[in-house]
């Protein structure tokens, strides 16, 4: 069989890469073509266009790239047709991949959607083309069955594949450290690091029993994240960051799929997160869910603090963190929760045996 994935971003990629080890102890004769980055490269496929070229955050990022994002969309378009793939298999990356969705779908293609839109924080309206343009959609979350129900939607809700992942347990790390160790994970996209990144090190000299390592991607050279280091005590390392989590005792996360990964690794944390005051007003307006983090969404409580836009700040950032280090057994308890609910013995493996079987 032939496979065309399409991923946009690190977790993605990541995701992706899993998939496509599964599909081949499956599909003796399974081919690839992918949009992704160094995991699916690391699984020797073919990849279309690299996330590098690929991921914008934002309201005003996307705008200044809609150019290059049309151009995008026309060689993807053109490039399924020349490979002719029996499914196409959608991660996550939801503005590109629902434009793909439809194309495909009117092309006779057979969709599948591993990784659902966040249709459950904001733009519900998308359910709609979900219904139109999708054959079968797989989720990594079991509040998202109930919600998808709710809207006459079956789905089907196949583990989370990051628990996959750290139970391989196939990490690097190159720090020895004397002192424990304080882990910053700033994000994966420029804008992400250049808002947040700055607010993380401010912290570093009020705790000096404490040896700060960013997790850093190759992605970016070691001279732009210097430049934003500076004078400050800290170790970057790159691409990681599962390493580092297995050896951390505390971590600052930006909010996305990390806060959840921190957590799987026990791993008491702050989320952090701050963007444009553009983006930041207009995601108010639609998103509809109390919290940013993963751990309080799927938990549906305040289990981490979450300081975001201007209560990002030297001043909170120290007072939650000493809250955290005197008083974190909460925490670990609801984290313990937490991977209880999410495991389902292999999402990777039980996604690949669906989408082959469903071929």
């Amino acid at each position: 069989m032939r496979y065309y994935i399409i991923s946009g971003e690190n977790s993605g990629d990541l995701h992706a890469a899993n998939l496509v080890s599964e599909l081949k102890n499956i599909d003796n004769c399974a081919s690839f073509r992918a949009w992704g980055g160094d995991k699916l490269l690391l699984e020797k496929v073919s990849l279309a266009k690299h996330i590098k070229e690929t991921s914008f955050m934002g309201i005003w990022s996307v705008f200044k790239n809609l150019h290059k994002i049309y151009r995008n969309l026309k060689f993807c378009k053109n490039d399924i047709i020349n490979f002719n793939p029996n499914a196409i298999i959608l991660v996550d990356y939801p503005g590109f991949n629902l434009k793909i969705a439809e194309f495909a779908k009117k092309n006779g293609f057979k969709v599948f959607y591993y990784i659902s839109p966040k249709l459950w924080a904001w733009n519900k309206s998308r359910i709609t083309k979900i219904k139109k343009y999708v054959d079968h959609l797989l989720v990594i979350f079991p509040f998202e069955v109930a919600f998808y129900k709710r809207h006459n939607l079956d789905v089907l809700y196949v583990g989370n594949p990051l628990l996959d992942e750290i139970k391989k347990k196939q990490f690097n790390f190159s720090i020895v450290s004397k002192k424990p160790i304080f882990a910053l994970l700033p994000g994966s996209r420029k804008q992400e690091i250049n808002a947040i990144l700055p607010n993380m090190l401010s912290i570093v000299d009020s705790f000096p029993d404490y040896q700060f390592i960013i997790a850093g991607t190759k992605l970016f050279t070691d001279k732009y994240y210097n430049s934003l280091i500076k004078d400050s005590n800290v170790i970057l390392i790159k691409d990681e960051t599962y390493g580092l989590l297995d050896n951390a005792k505390f971590a600052l996360v930006t909010s996305g799929t990390a806060t959840l990964e921190a957590a799987l690794f026990k791993v008491p944390q702050i989320v952090c997160y701050k963007t444009s005051w553009l983006t930041y007003f207009i995601a108010k307006m639609v998103v509809k869910i109390k919290h940013i983090s993963l751990v309080n969404i799927i938990l549906e409580k305040l289990t981490v603090q979450e300081l975001i836009q201007s209560k990002l700040n030297k001043n909170n950032l120290i007072s939650e963190t000493k809250k955290m280090m005197n008083n974190n057994q909460d925490m670990l308890n609801d984290y313990n929760d937490l991977i209880n609910m999410l495991d389902k013995k292999g999402a990777s493996k039980n996604t690949g045996k669906f989408i082959f079987n469903s071929i």
